[in-house]
């Protein structure tokens, strides 16, 4: 078994980890080390160049410029990215706070959660 070290990362990271680690059933601890194995191995490939995914993933470049592969890493970054967003979005506490009315439903259309816009849940 390996030896392990401490390691400050920024809190953003650390909860997106929290949240991809969660998909996957890894903790944050084992998402980030995940994601530094994978680039690593991205970083070290001759087939794959990540100032061209990096530029496409900053808007600087064009994404039907890549290579096959450097195409399939920029949409599993992408991918992550989308998710980590979902996963921390919470419109019905957003509404709430201020005071607007919504309604929340399953994906056949069923109503799930409803609110005037007074605050007050509607029957």
């Amino acid at each position: 078994m390996g030896t392990t070290s401490s390691l400050r990362i920024d809190d953003d990271l650390y909860a997106a980890a929290k949240i991809a680690g969660s998909a996957a059933s890894r903790s944050a601890a084992q998402q980030v080390a995940h994601w530094a194995l994978v680039g690593r191995e991205i970083e070290t490939s001759h087939q794959v160049s990540t100032r061209e995914i990096s530029a496409v993933l900053a808007g600087r470049k064009s994404y039907d410029t890549l290579s096959v592969r450097e195409q399939a890493v920029t949409r599993a970054a992408w991918s992550e990215r989308m998710e980590s967003v979902t996963e921390s979005l919470n419109f019905e506490s957003e509404f709430s706070a201020e005071g607007r009315p919504f309604v929340e439903a399953d994906e056949d259309g069923n109503v799930l959660a409803e609110q005037s816009e007074r605050g007050l849940p509607r029957a």
